[in-house]
């Protein structure tokens, strides 16, 4: 592996050879992965620790020989680092299939404690895994809510959300930066909403991972969900919640199952080899941010490099899509607002099909996305159902200024 780099000075084109993806071509030329919201390509650090599991600790938990022990530090290794990530406490971290399962199963168990009347309120913001689960509680004559955007710039109403919470609110569901727009919504304040009333929050922070950092503890939430390959690793999701609760709430398990700590809501056998990619994913931000330990200090360095450096990446192309006449961009424009976006921006451009778009693009060695991008609430709200949704361009850090620009000119030279 590579020497550590330091953030004060770090060399975008040494930061691009940790990511073997990015040598990609297509007709001779590198491809653009502009497609990151759906997935982001993985560093080498991961390849390596799926190719160690495989060859050196391939057992399942528990066993009293080599393999399974070093499965089992492997598995712990990773859940301090996950610890340290969301500023949790370990046995306050779970693993498991990906987001919308592990928020499937926890519903299920929150559920259990609801009774009929009771009511949650999510936004018009989420990606469905934030709202199909809370959907289902309807079966139980539970009432879910939807607090709404302000249109013209797909921010959340706070003083809606505050209209929709009342005494008999039991859950708030809350992206932490929406996935098909980039809005990121002040969580804080929604958590204090819901806490007046005695209501858990949930927050997805899937889209939000690979370009803030989150601290559970500031944000005073209940519950926390991210997935790795939104953020270079693998196809693991992460749970966060209050140890209390975690404790207290009964879980949907096989009877050997353990009754205590994170794994009695690890249903199983766990993806031994994508919790060590895992691992390989939080080693790589330890070492954007100088450090070969995943520390919480080494994720703090990264990530604000991380920020200010798609920012800017935002900023160059925002301004290059307003100069093209009739591209129509959804979310924040203004400059000055930018910390409450991600760098990901949802477009239309009449009379052209976002499908025909991504096509064209795709064509051209660039990668985006086009449809609803599972939001389809808020693509709803927007009226672009019928439509086929947006263009999505999502940047990651390992983009540059010059592959901003390729997708800028591809744009402005579209033919159908």
């Amino acid at each position: 592996m590579s020497a550590s780099v330091q953030t004060s000075s770090i060399d975008l084109a040494a930061l691009r050879r940790e990511f073997p993806a990015l040598s990609l071509t297509r007709d001779g030329a590198p491809v653009v992965y502009l497609d990151n919201p759906a997935g982001t390509q993985v560093s080498r650090r991961v390849i390596d620790r799926v190719r160690d599991y495989w060859t050196t600790m391939n057992a399942n938990h528990g066993g009293l020989f080599l393999t399974s022990e070093r499965s089992d530090a492997m598995v712990e290794r990773a859940r301090q680092a996950a610890a340290a990530f969301l500023n949790a406490s370990v046995d306050e971290v779970v693993f498991g299939a990906n987001m919308t399962t592990l928020t499937f199963a926890v519903s299920r168990a929150i559920g259990r404690q609801f009774r009929s009347g009771d009511e949650i309120v999510v936004t018009r913001l989420e990606h469905d895994a934030n709202v199909a689960p809370w959907l289902a509680l309807e079966s139980l004559d539970v009432t879910v809510r939807f607090a709404d955007i302000r249109t013209e710039d797909c921010t959340l109403d706070l003083e809606d959300l505050e209209r929709q919470v009342n005494p008999r609110t039991r859950l708030v569901a809350v992206t932490y930066a929406s996935n098909a727009v980039g809005t990121i919504p002040h969580v804080k304040a929604v958590s204090a909403i819901a806490h007046r009333v005695g209501a858990l929050v949930w927050v997805d922070a899937v889209h939000y991972a690979p370009h803030g950092p989150i601290d559970v503890r500031d944000l005073d939430c209940d519950f926390l969900v991210c997935s790795g390959y939104k953020f270079f690793g693998p196809h693991v999701s992460i749970l966060y919640g209050r140890r209390e609760l975690l404790q207290r709430l009964a879980p949907f398990k096989v009877r050997p199952a353990p009754d205590e700590g994170p794994g009695r809501w690890e249903t199983g056998t766990p993806n031994f080899e994508g919790i060590a990619a895992l691992l390989g994913a939080f080693e790589y931000f330890a070492w954007l941010g100088g450090d070969a330990r995943p520390e919480r200090s080494a994720f703090l360095k990264a990530l604000a490099w991380i920020q200010s450096h798609e920012r800017a990446l935002a900023t160059r192309l925002i301004a290059g899509l307003a100069e093209i006449r009739g591209v129509r961009i959804y979310g924040i424009t203004d400059p000055a607002h930018f910390a409450q976006r991600a760098p990901t921006v949802s477009l239309t451009w009449e009379p052209h099909r976002p499908e025909d778009l991504a096509r064209w693009l795709g064509a051209h060695g660039v990668f985006t996305w086009h449809g609803d991008h599972y939001a389809r609430v808020l693509i709803e709200r927007l009226g672009l159902a019928g439509r086929g949704g947006t263009l999505r361009i999502g940047i990651a850090h390992y983009n540059t200024a010059s592959e901003i620009d390729q997708a800028l000119e591809l744009l402005a030279g579209y033919r159908a």
